[in-house]
């Protein structure tokens, strides 16, 4: 595979590799952009967290109030543009802020809502019209925004929407009626996005003002978690929307929808890894503090494991978080350039990476709840207590798994649109995996053919063979298949979660290349640590999934040979996990 300078497009991670030195990484925000986090940070440590549990019990009235609070600072305004009232901060940015205020809880989930999918819709799909007269408010804060899709009857299957809209008999109206459910935000949004079958079956957005008689609020919901944020169903009862809310086209409302959600997807990823370090920090620190046996339970190899593999995971897929968002930062400038309006790059740029977007959602919220759990794990018994703060965190987290569509759709979608992609000519998949073809065919070489002298020199060949690995299993699988491909889930899955091995594993290695080239090799030994044990056992895990892949199907000869090719192609020899975690567990331990 061919070292690629330029930047690469969706997915083509699988069969191209990627310079270190191409990639951002976290280390390389500006002081400017860290700046605006600090702001974002300390909004939060100085107005939210004082009142946390006065949000917790539904003060809607409190919520409102900081949200305002937050739209004078400028934090709602961040991803539209100047002439709107925004201050139009670039992808990474947000991103980062997105990151940051998920220090304050579920209040981060109502600005998420808010400037997301709330907002975004507007910025993107509005005409001028719409976007003069609504976007200057939800800058500031005047109006707080909700996005309404998912109905009683149509949660992952969003198209099934049965709420209706008929054109009044003078043309000038739309009428509403039907019921949304789970609607972050509804119990204070002044606007509304909501989805409705215009003429029975063509999809449709309009923009709702929560002022417009027959529509109403149910009451809110009581929730396993993100209790201080606002859910509750939204009605409406022959709701008279003027033709001119109409947003977008109609019958063209799924392309708001799941362009959308793209931008949610990796946002998500990056929220969660933010909440995921918070909770790491407590763990941590109760570490340190809780004594047992007579020393603190942090000097236990068993705590010492949990500790470090937090630490681990959440590295790795932070380095794949911004990775991603560069990506799509770049792509955006690029369409930018090319004369794409505001809306219409970042939206390309997302869908050009929907792929990524969702793998990072499903890594992201499920690195979440892995530190949350151990987090518990490690107050023990004080962890199930709701004076410590893992409780909250562990009922908070579970949502994340759920919401931007479920991690087990967002597992189908990868697969789904990747080897759509390849039939459309968009990703040649095709020429690499006959290229593995044909080396199944020769004799084995099982020297490390990475770079001389690296510290990574295995670990590059690791993952150089984790493609063709997935090539070779893929490749079977859909020859095999064909359009059975789609109804066979549990498949779908194993190759998803194979794609994100390597995607995760070689942003960890490529950030960690670029942090000793910015620092030397021995400022960076608690970074090489952790990336050679995410390394290790993503080699591990996409051999398992692979293996439970073929050996869904294939038999017989083709299954030996199969099998015989994958653990050929995931033979690895690692490193001591064990000693490793020790040492990245005391740097920990050691720094608080």
């Amino acid at each position: 595979m061919e070292v690629q300078e330029k930047i690469l497009r969706g997915a083509e991670f699988l069969v191209a590799e990627t310079s270190a030195d191409s990639i951002f990484i976290p280390e390389d925000f500006n002081e400017e952009q860290r700046m605006m986090a600090e702001m974002a940070q300390n909004f939060i440590t100085q107005r939210v967290l004082p009142v946390d549990e006065q949000l917790e019990k539904h003060d809607i009235e409190l919520l409102k109030e900081l949200l305002e609070a937050s739209g004078e600072l400028g934090l709602l305004g961040t991803s539209i543009p100047e002439e709107y009232g925004g201050s139009a901060q670039d992808f990474l940015t947000n991103m980062l802020l997105t990151e940051v205020q998920s220090l304050g809880r579920a209040f981060a989930l109502t600005m998420g809502a808010h400037t997301g999918i709330g907002t975004l819709p507007i910025l993107y799909f509005g005409n001028e019209a719409q976007k003069n007269k609504y976007l200057p408010d939800l800058a500031t804060g005047k109006l707080k925004a909700a996005y309404c899709l998912t109905e009683p009857g149509s949660g992952s299957d969003a198209l099934a929407a049965k709420t209706k809209a008929i054109l009044s008999e003078d043309g000038q109206h739309y009428i509403l009626n039907g019921q949304k459910m789970w609607i972050t935000n509804g119990g204070l949004a002044d606007v509304f996005v909501v989805f409705a079958q215009v003429d029975g079956d063509k999809f449709t957005g309009f923009i709702v003002e929560a002022s417009y008689e027959g529509l109403s609020r149910g009451h809110e919901e009581r929730k396993l978690g993100i209790k201080g944020s606002s859910t509750c169903q939204i009605f409406f009862e022959n709701v008279k929307v003027p033709v001119e809310n109409v947003l977008g086209q109609i019958g063209k409302g799924h392309h708001i929808a799941f362009n959308i959600l793209n931008i949610g997807r990796i946002k998500l990823g990056a929220g969660a890894i933010g909440a995921a370090k918070i909770v790491a920090a407590y763990a941590v620190q109760y570490a340190n503090e809780r004594q047992q046996f007579k020393r603190s339970i942090g000097t236990f190899g068993a705590i010492q494991h949990k500790l470090a593999e937090q630490a681990i995971r959440i590295y790795a897929v932070e380095s794949a978080v911004y990775r991603a968002t560069d990506n799509i930062q770049e792509t955006e400038e690029r369409l930018l350039a090319e004369g794409k309006s505001y809306g219409e790059a970042l939206l390309g740029a997302a869908e050009e990476y929907a792929i990524e977007c969702a793998l990072l959602k499903v890594a992201g919220s499920e690195v979440l709840d892995y530190v949350v759990d151990e987090g518990l794990q490690i107050y023990g018994g004080m962890g199930f207590s709701e004076e410590a703060p893992m409780a909250r965190a562990y009922r908070d987290a579970r949502i994340n798994r759920i919401f931007e569509g479920t991690n087990e759709i967002n597992r189908m979608l990868m697969v789904d649109m990747l080897m759509k992609r390849a039939m459309k000519g968009r990703l040649d998949i095709m020429t690499p995996a006959m290229a593995v073809q044909k080396e199944l065919m020769s004799k084995p070489d099982f020297s490390e053919n990475g770079s001389n002298g690296s510290v990574f020199t295995a670990e590059k060949q690791a993952i150089k063979n984790m493609k063709k690995a997935f090539l070779m299993t893929s490749g079977a699988t859909v020859q095999k298949l064909m359009k059975a491909l789609k109804d066979e889930q549990e498949i779908l899955m194993y190759l998803s979660d194979m794609i994100t091995e390597i995607y995760v594993g070689e942003s960890v290695m490529l950030r960690t290349e670029k942090l000793i080239s910015q620092r030397g090799q021995e400022a960076c030994q608690h970074e090489i640590d952790m990336a050679k044990v995410y390394i290790g056992d993503a080699v591990e895990r996409l051999a398992l999934n692979g293996r439970n892949c073929i050996r869904s199907w294939a038999a017989g000869d083709e299954k030996r040979m199969l099998l015989s090719g994958l653990k050929r192609f995931t033979r690895f020899e690692g490193v001591n996990a064990k000693d490793a975690r020790r040492r990245i567990a005391r740097q920990l331990l050691g720094a608080e």
